[in-house]
């Protein structure tokens, strides 16, 4: 029987149907699609609203910081809440965050189908991609960016699915012969280094036809920085210890024994993570967010190198605590936000809002659900820039006492425990204690508006009540870094919008950072068009360039130079300040996974206050004692590092799919 070899469309939906038993998948779903293709793409209108149709899983379960609800208001099935930062506790769901910190998932069930989600974006964007020629009422140039936005949506949910299982099966543009059984098209899973190489290739192709910005009406597509930036990104994650010479992964391999993982120690990759982040850099595009002073500035310590400067040598023009709150508070329109590089807007319930709502006090409308760790809440060092251990050792930071008074410290009103006073601007845009002011101004009626809110058991509606154990924070501590002082769920309020955070120039400042601080000799790399080479070297000044203006936003003192010219230290410095600058992002997971520091920063149990102690004078002092959060045991098994690929459709479909290191 003569062989009939379609093109790369339908070549694409016959391998993603063998890869998943979804309904969006199914062998039907996929020659409806075809019947349809060609009026699809006739006119620009159906050409849009089939890529929409594209990225709509993106921005549900694959989505970097936000996440839908399943039905019974559990977002816990977020890494957000997967790490030792921040956790989701409600008595009649929570379930995913419990899950996911106590490895209940498995590989047949995994909670949440990202696998299957992300492989429809692939499948879609690919026919976008080879579909948009037919389009004859869009410009050459018009199609061409159409091609590259379909382009960098298929890239980057390879990324998403590389970064949460590992390496995958790659499906590159050729034809393949549709007459074959399904054990004859079953493709093993390509090595790591080759997943990073056709992604980071997809994202140059995409950057070099998306235009360097959008209109306020189009933010939410990429642009060439978005390109750039994610490209960056993968290339930081492959010269990560996870997958750059890890030997505890020798035996993740192909049924023909090939290494999925390189073994072999390679610095060149850090390199080209450097040279991918200064592009984006080069670009001149992005900037720190940053707010000027204002009457109601609260002015870091006076520092001598720093505070009679401007930003970014100082913070002498700048306002520290707005210039981090409003970055991710809606206050600033994402197109006037030049740190936003790549960013999702609102989707109903299943983004930033949903996280605000969920982070309220119950007395103001909200759910009282997002709880922050003891362990992070410790991190933040004190508004000098030194640590809470430095500081207490000289008396500056207080276990015991409390206030007396709204204007004993900034931002703290009476009755707050000193532990929280004169810490840095990030803790207070950040993090919701006990006792702290819930602004809710848009609320029709004065009692719902600037409410002091405390934790302690039985107090009001958002303290531990056995009446209503849905409703409280597992740790004592509250999550505010998405709150807009105007955000209100009581009469008359309302939610001021909000864009999600998916890459910002920060992270991107971090990361080359990060990178070059890892080199020992000089690169030449040739940069995302192939046409001029990029010079990498760890070079002290380049490092700070990078590093200093995250803490001068902060309104924290810069690192000292022994500590830049000290590898170790650097590193141990900036994965400290990642804690910190990227909290509540979704970063810290993922951090500790490529660093492999998870077996010892998630081994222990998650700790948080007593929120069995009320607020008399007899138990107050109790409620600050550090305690385990039982409600969700916690533990960190050489498996997680990798997530299951899922069982019972990938594995029993494709005979020549591995499954990752022990999972059954």
């Amino acid at each position: 029987m003569k062989k009939i070899i379609y093109t790369i469309s339908c070549c694409l939906s016959l391998i993603f149907t063998h890869f998943s038993c979804n309904d969006y998948l199914s062998v039907d779903k996929y020659f409806n699609d075809m019947l349809t293709l060609d009026s699809a793409f006739t006119k620009r209108v159906y050409a849009e609203e089939f890529l929409a149709n594209a990225w709509a899983p993106m921005y549900t379960l694959v989505s970097d910081i936000a996440s839908p609800n399943d039905g019974n208001g559990d977002q816990g099935g977020n890494f957000n809440y997967a790490s030792d930062d921040l956790i989701f506790g409600k008595y009649n769901g929570g379930n995913k965050c419990r899950e996911y910190q106590n490895c209940e998932y498995t590989s047949s069930n995994q909670r949440e189908d990202r696998w299957g989600r992300a492989y429809e974006c692939i499948r879609k964007a690919s026919i976008c991609i080879h579909s948009i020629k037919h389009c004859r009422d869009m410009s050459a140039s018009e199609r061409q960016d159409f091609e590259a936005q379909a382009r960098f949506l298929r890239a980057y949910a390879y990324w998403v699915l590389v970064r949460q299982y590992g390496p995958m099966p790659l499906i590159k543009d050729e034809g393949l012969d549709v007459t074959l059984s399904y054990e004859e098209l079953s493709i093993p899973r390509s090595t790591y280094d080759e997943c990073v190489e056709f992604i980071t290739e997809e994202f140059a192709l995409a950057a070099q036809n998306l235009p360097l910005s959008r209109t306020a009406n189009n933010i939410g597509r990429p642009s060439r920085g978005a390109a750039l930036a994610a490209r960056a990104k993968v290339f930081l994650y492959a010269a990560s210890p996870l997958f750059n010479g890890n030997k505890e992964m020798f035996d993740l391999k192909n049924k023909d024994g090939q290494q999925l993982i390189n073994q072999t120690y390679d610095e060149r990759k850090w390199a080209l993570a450097a040279a991918a982040a200064l592009e984006v850099m080069e670009l001149n595009t992005y900037e720190l967010l940053v707010v000027d002073t204002s009457k109601t500035t609260v002015k870091p310590p006076f520092n001598a190198s720093y505070s009679n400067k401007n930003f970014p040598e100082g913070w002498a023009d700048i306002d520290t605590y707005q210039s981090y709150r409003q970055m991710f508070n809606g206050e600033i329109n994402p197109s006037k936000n030049k740190e936003l590089i790549f960013t999702r807007p609102n989707d109903g319930a299943n983004d930033i809002i949903d996280i605000v709502h969920k982070s309220m006090p119950r007395s103001l409308g909200g759910e009282n659900t997002i709880a922050v760790t003891l362990k992070q809440v410790e991190a933040y060092g004190m508004n000098d820039g030194r640590s809470i251990g430095e500081a207490e050792a000289t008396g500056d930071y207080k276990k015991e006492g409390y206030t007396t008074s709204q204007n004993d410290y900034p931002f703290l009103l009476s009755g707050v425990s000193l532990m929280y006073a004169n810490r840095e601007p990030r803790f207070y845009a950040s993090i919701a204690f006990n006792g702290s002011l819930w602004e809710c101004t848009s609320a029709a009626d004065a009692k719902n508006k600037n409410q002091q809110i405390f934790y302690y058991k039985l107090s009001g509606e958002n303290g531990k009540d056995l009446s209503r154990l849905e409703y409280y924070l597992r740790t004592g501590v509250g999550l505010k870094k998405y709150c807009h002082p105007e955000d209100s769920w009581k009469e008359g309020g309302y939610r001021v919008p909000k864009y999600e955070p998916a890459i910002r120039y920060a992270d991107v400042l971090l990361w080359y950072a990060e990178a070059l601080n890892e080199l020992t000799k000089s690169y030449d790399i040739p940069d995302f068009t192939g046409e001029r080479t990029i010079k990498v070297e760890r070079n002290i000044a380049n490092i700070r360039s990078a590093f200093k203006p995250i803490r001068m936003r902060a309104g924290i003192p810069d690192l000292q130079d022994n500590i830049y010219s000290s590898v170790t230290e650097f590193r141990r410095a900036l994965k400290h300040e990642r804690q910190i600058e990227m909290f509540a992002e979704s970063s810290r997971y993922w951090d500790l996974r490529r660093w492999k520091d998870a077996a010892t920063e998630e081994a222990g149990p998650i700790m948080g206050y007593n929120v069995d102690m009320n607020g008399t004078d007899q138990q107050r002092n109790l409620f600050y004692k550090p305690t385990v959060v039982s409600s969700i045991p916690k533990i960190f098994l050489r498996k997680m590092y990798l997530w299951p690929i899922p069982s019972q459709s990938e594995m029993k479909r494709n005979v020549n799919l591995v499954q990752n290191p022990d999972w059954n």
